[in-house]
């Protein structure tokens, strides 16, 4: 598990890249401005930073070079921006940065990065936790794809004449669901304990929820999110 810095002034890339790396079993600190991450990196001495460039105080490279210049450039960092041009790619990597990651950053991207950057990390001192790079998994982190091939719609095919729908989902997780009801409240019961029912299967992981569901990560976590998964408990349950 490595210790990573975020710094990002959108609060939702923030947060999404926290839901990433923390899923991929990382340690997450977030900074939405200069100042907290000056803050942040002396208290915490990540193994990576991920650094926007487009900030309302002090842009990201400023920010890169200031750390460079004082001696405090002793971890890796990658640089992220959705209106980079090559120059500016030229200029992070001429300052120090390790990689240029243009938003919106696509996962699997992010995740060879971050796995690239952690192994150009120093090594911790003795007894520290050693960093254990993500595994890269494909799948773009924004846009929105299609539902899951099992909707509500599908399971009621030549059951619409009945008040209650059975649908097996496996040992133990059988479901009986109301249909007696509108349609957009019968499809999110139904879609609820389907993903409920794979969040158990996977042992609460989220890469293998999305790769069997085939939806995208960020369509996944704002689909459980809007269906009230306790994604806590999954997380509990298989000891994440």
């Amino acid at each position: 598990m490595a210790t990573i810095l975020v710094v990002d002034d959108e609060m939702g890339i923030r947060a999404l890249l926290s839901e990433i790396l923390t899923d991929e079993g990382h340690s997450i600190e977030l900074a939405e401005n200069a100042v907290q991450a000056r803050s942040a990196r002396e208290r915490m001495r990540p193994d990576l930073v991920l650094l926007d460039i487009w900030m309302p105080d002090v842009d990201g490279i400023t920010l890169l070079k200031e750390w460079g210049a004082t001696g405090l450039l002793n971890m890796p960092v990658i640089m992220m921006s959705g209106h980079g041009t090559i120059d500016t790619a030229v200029e992070a990597t001429k300052y120090g940065a390790i990689a240029f990651l243009e938003k919106p950053i696509t996962l699997a991207k992010l995740l060879r990065a971050v796995e690239q950057g952690l192994a150009r990390a120093p090594a911790r001192a003795p007894g520290a936790a050693p960093a254990t790079p993500a595994a890269p998994v494909g799948g773009p982190i924004r846009g929105v794809l299609a539902e899951p091939a099992l909707t509500v719609e599908a399971a009621m095919t030549g059951g619409m004449g009945l008040p209650v729908m059975q649908v097996d989902l496996g040992p133990q997780a059988e479901q009986s669901f109301d249909l007696d009801r509108p349609l957009r409240e019968a499809r999110d019961a139904f879609e609820k304990s389907y993903f409920e029912f794979h969040l158990a299967r996977e042992n609460g992981s989220m890469t293998r929820v999305a790769e069997k569901t085939g939806l995208e990560r960020t369509h996944l976590y704002r689909k459980l999110k809007q269906l009230g998964v306790d994604l806590s408990r999954n997380k509990r349950s298989s000891g994440v």
